[in-house]
């Protein structure tokens, strides 16, 4: 994202960030580093609202996925996308997945959960708006092994919070 934003500004193009968006603390990351927006389609993915048939498997809850770039979903129209419209549905080379992702109740409470964790990401930051958590904004890089000690271990969750998804 910074380096696409380091070019983009000097045209005065806007950056998208699309792709690794797992939380409410990437979506800030993302918006740190100069992104304008991010795509959460994979979050929205199990909602109520998203498309998608619910389902219950092993006692749980789930809503069909299918990714953009998937088979099922280039046969349904978005081959163009990946530039292989008019190409026989056997011959497609699939650039996405389909399977089940936990269902995560409305859209209106998976955003209310991201927009209070990039409220939180600024108020650690000492930002009063996005352009100064842009300004502001220092990152540190740690190892895989600092990043799975930064998140929930050595717990069994009981009851699973709004806005993680371990």
């Amino acid at each position: 994202i910074d380096n696409c934003v380091e070019v983009a500004s000097k045209f005065d193009i806007p950056v998208i960030a699309d792709g690794g968006i797992r939380y409410s603390g990437d979506v800030a990351k993302a918006l740190a580093l100069g992104a304008s927006s991010v795509m959460i389609g994979s979050l929205l993915a199990g909602t109520e609202e998203s498309p998608g048939d619910f389902m219950i498997y092993q006692g749980r809850q789930y809503k069909s996925y299918r990714g953009m770039g998937s088979i099922g979903a280039m046969t349904k129209g978005s081959s163009d996308r990946y530039f292989q419209e008019g190409v026989a549905s056997e011959k497609l080379v699939p650039e996405g997945i389909e399977g089940r992702v936990p269902y995560r109740g409305r859209v209106s409470d998976m955003i209310f959960q991201l927009v209070g964790g990039v409220r939180s990401s600024m108020g650690y930051q000492g930002a009063k708006n996005i352009l100064e958590l842009y300004q502001n904004a220092e990152f540190v890089e740690i190892t895989s092994a600092g990043l799975k000690e930064s998140h929930v271990h050595g717990v069994d969750i009981t009851k699973e919070a709004p806005n993680y998804y371990g």
